[in-house]
């Protein structure tokens, strides 16, 4: 079996993605105001070899009808949420190979500040940054902190579409590869003939100008989306080159991933051109038993409370206020509308009634799957659930930091480097590589982003 992608989902807030972690007396994650908290867990994620930290980001917090969730700010989930941005630089100063993707909005600043921003970190980190595309996540209460009115789900992907052509129009379009001279003899910084204004009229966005540094090393950072709605697959296979999709049943999963990478074939893309990875929560111990008990600490601290009230700041759905013995009634929404779709009736399936759907969350969180048992069990479980989705990696997810980080690190890792499932080393020097295989550096030629670049053949 090829070797997974694995990387690190993080907020930057206390707690995991399933319950209130800070609670716990050997939880650290209440000091994540601290940059000696991020810098520890960066240097050991790169000294294990994962590909990257993911760094999850969102104006909007869990509010509904324009009120706070009292169980949000009384548990700590949701509330509070800092900007994973200004980390980043100090990050790529302690680690070597361990890449970072960062997550920012397409509905809250001009796309020619976001461009400026990626390439200047795609330079600090010697390439290994990519973006985390999102149209807005609790987007109610992100509009509302904005001064903005909530845009509607599809036409927020629409607008983020042009958008995205305004930074690759940038990154691509302003320097030719070797418009770099720096010949101190001669007095030339750079070839003007090979520096070229770039044009975007769209019908969201418009840019006249350049990008106003040299190319980074990947030019573009890696795109990457999340989010399995229709409309996100098909803005998927136009622009991302890894999807990040929640977990949960494998046939569900599974069709979500089919339908990324038949939005990738429609796009005139290859099927294999975007890597899918999954959301998921590893509970590992030396036994099952000390795992499953870890696991029965971590649900003790999982309140329906507070997952009602992360559920209802990303979909708007309130399930507190919902009948328990019936299903959602609701079908669509113009918030989080994957983790609505996720506990509707397909295929036949008759939809799982509220009491069900808040107890699934509950104990699963927003994103995943939860694997528990020995190491050697779990890797089990990762090998059957990548065999009957097609998942090419996982975003990891953490109950306690550091001790579910020190579990994955020091006990799974190395049962799943035995079995092939995770690499033993690392290729090329830029993120992209460490997806794609050394010497992909830049966007492929099969992508529309390659369209843009100046001077190409």
């Amino acid at each position: 079996m090829t070797p997974l992608v694995l990387g690190i989902f993080q907020y930057i807030g206390p707690n995991g993605t399933v319950g209130s972690a800070w609670q716990h007396p050997d939880d650290t994650s209440a000091d994540f105001t601290k940059l000696s908290h991020w810098t520890a867990l960066a240097k050991q994620f790169d000294d294990a070899g994962l590909d990257f930290l993911f760094l999850a980001d969102s104006y909007g917090f869990p509010a509904l009808d324009g009120e706070l969730l009292d169980a949000s700010v009384r548990e700590g989930r949701g509330i509070p949420h800092g900007d994973p941005m200004p980390l980043v630089s100090a990050l790529a100063a302690v680690t070597e190979k361990l890449g970072f993707i960062v997550t920012t909005s397409t509905t809250v600043e001009p796309p020619a500040a976001n461009a400026r921003r990626f390439a200047t970190l795609d330079h600090f980190t010697d390439g290994r940054i990519g973006w985390n595309i999102v149209t807005g996540s609790s987007g109610a209460t992100a509009a509302a902190l904005m001064g903005k009115e909530l845009i509607a789900h599809d036409l927020r992907y629409d607008m983020a579409d042009d958008y995205v052509d305004v930074n690759l129009t940038l990154w691509e379009g302003s320097w030719e590869d070797d418009a770099l001279v720096r010949d101190k003899a001669a007095g030339v910084y750079a070839d003007p003939a090979k520096v070229h204004m770039v044009h975007h009229e769209g019908p969201y966005f418009r840019t006249d100008g350049i990008l106003n540094l040299p190319p980074s090393p990947q030019r573009t950072p890696l795109l990457v989306q999340a989010g399995a709605s229709g409309r996100g697959r098909q803005f998927a296979g136009r622009n991302a080159e890894a999807v990040f999709v929640g977990g949960g049943e494998p046939e569900t999963v599974a069709a979500n991933i089919t339908g990324i990478r038949e939005s990738a074939v429609a796009a005139g893309r290859s099927a294999e051109s975007i890597k899918v990875l999954v959301g998921a929560l590893f509970i590992t111990a030396p036994t099952s038993e000390e795992a499953w008990a870890k696991h029965a600490e971590m649900l003790a601290m999982s309140t329906p409370e507070g997952a009602a009230a992360i559920y209802a700041g990303n979909t708007g759905v309130d399930l507190l206020a919902l009948d328990p013995d019936k299903p959602i009634a609701q079908t669509s929404t113009e918030m989080g509308q994957s983790n609505l779709e996720r506990y509707l009736g397909k295929d036949g399936k008759p939809a799982p009634l509220v009491r069900d759907i808040l107890e699934n969350f509950r104990r699963t969180g927003i994103n995943g799957s939860v694997f528990v048992g020995s190491p050697d069990e779990v890797a089990d479980q990762i090998e059957q659930f990548v065999q009957q989705t097609g998942a090419d990696g996982f975003l990891i997810q953490p109950h306690l930091t550091p001790g579910t980080y020190d579990d994955l690190i020091g006990l799974l890792l190395p049962v799943l480097r035995e079995r092939g499932l995770a690499k033993t080393g690392h290729e090329g020097s830029t993120l992209r590589e460490r997806l794609f295989g050394e010497g992909n550096v830049h966007l492929p030629a099969d992508h529309r982003g390659y369209a843009f670049r100046a001077g190409r053949d």
